[in-house]
């Protein structure tokens, strides 16, 4: 492996660890948490086992404020 394939697997296998507590939080919860280390969406499908755009309606999900809450006001 070279350096940066090195640095790309240590970075993703950080990731996943940062998940692995938890493995039965939505999507879009551990797409907030990966957000935090820049992680592109390819690298948080990866991490998450789910498809890229998967990772894209959950960051717009969290970012529309898809709460329950929001839901049962209207």
């Amino acid at each position: 492996m070279s350096d940066s394939s090195d640095a790309k697997a240590t970075r993703l296998m950080l990731a996943y660890l940062c998940i692995a507590k938890e493995a039965e939080a939505s999507l879009e919860r551990k797409v907030q948490v990966l957000d935090r280390f820049g992680l592109a969406d390819g690298e948080i499908a990866t991490v998450c086992g789910v498809a890229v755009q998967s990772v894209r309606n959950a960051r717009a999900n969290v970012k529309k404020g898809s709460g329950r809450a929001k839901k049962k006001k209207s």
